[in-house]
């Protein structure tokens, strides 16, 4: 069925909401769609073996759902939100693949080698990498950006990404793909989200340095760069007017919904995208990425 990209989810305004970080998503209102009753799988992803970083809610959660409905298992890998993940899980299982739930901090290189060790364990193998979890604050001024704030802001997004994809490389197979998590901010930065702007421009780079550096090993690297969307990191980290009017600056007129992300990292993963790499896919809602 067709349906017109403006209406087909929850519009701007939202209620005033605000959360303590990282967000539930069960906390939510309007509750964001992940794919739950809506993503259709046709076996483009059969037998193939994932880790997701931050699948345990938000575009995480979808690319999972999305993930398993093509026949992946899938590593769902979060911080400490226990019960998010858990629903993950159920949702990979219920499509009758593996779900193997693992906390801990990206932050560190040890917990990153721990994550692809216990896919190989799990799995027996390792074909897509989604770096997918991030951190992001907002601040009014520079001044108020600790050198603390910036630091986890860079471990988190940037640095975990380095850390997985060098422990990843060495064990993936020609055919192997990695997807990072961009954002517009890499091209359009919102002043308030300095620190976050400035490692999605670098998770930009960092994709197309990569893509040409495992080239000739059959690895794929590619980004997709998503607009606003609706996930616990918008009540979390934004004041309560802001999260009322997200999304409203798109051309389309709303925020996205997580389930709208999932076919580009399906895409990405599948043989059909095989002559894409260093690649960054826009899901912006109709904003530019200029």
């Amino acid at each position: 069925m067709i349906t017109d990209p403006k209406n087909g989810a929850p519009q701007p305004p939202q209620p005033k909401q605000q959360q303590d970080m990282p967000g539930e998503t069960g906390k939510m209102t309007p509750k964001p769609d992940h794919g739950e009753e809506s993503y259709k799988g046709s076996g483009r992803l059969a037998g193939r073996a994932a880790i997701i970083t931050g699948a345990d809610s938000g575009i995480g959660r979808a690319v999972a759902i999305a993930f398993a409905r093509e026949g992946a298992d899938v590593l769902i890998s979060y911080y400490s939100e226990h019960e998010d993940a858990k629903e993950t899980a159920r949702w990979v299982e219920q499509a009758g693949r593996k779900a193997v739930v693992v906390a801990g901090d990206i932050k560190e290189e040890s917990h990153c080698k721990e994550l692809v060790a216990r896919a190989q364990q799990e799995f027996g193998k390792l074909d897509i990498l989604v770096n997918n979890a991030a951190h992001q604050a907002t601040f009014e001024k520079i001044e108020d950006i600790s050198a603390e704030e910036w630091d986890v802001t860079f471990r988190t997004n940037l640095y975990s990404q380095f850390y997985l994809c060098k422990a990843a490389v060495p064990v993936m197979k020609p055919g192997s793909s990695i997807i990072n998590t961009s954002s517009i901010n890499a091209k359009n930065p919102s002043p308030t989200l300095l620190a976050y702007a400035t490692t999605k421009g670098a998770i930009a780079n960092f994709t197309a340095g990569l893509a040409g550096l495992v080239a000739e090993r059959g690895i794929r690297v590619n980004a997709v760069a998503p607009g606003p969307i609706w996930t616990p990191l918008i009540p979390s980290t934004m004041p309560p007017e802001k999260v009322e009017s997200f999304g409203q600056n798109t051309p389309l007129g709303r925020a996205g919904q997580p389930v709208e992300l999932a076919p580009a990292y399906v895409m990405l993963a599948s043989v059909e995208s095989s002559y894409i790499t260093g690649a960054v896919i826009p899901v912006t809602g109709g904003r530019p990425m200029l």
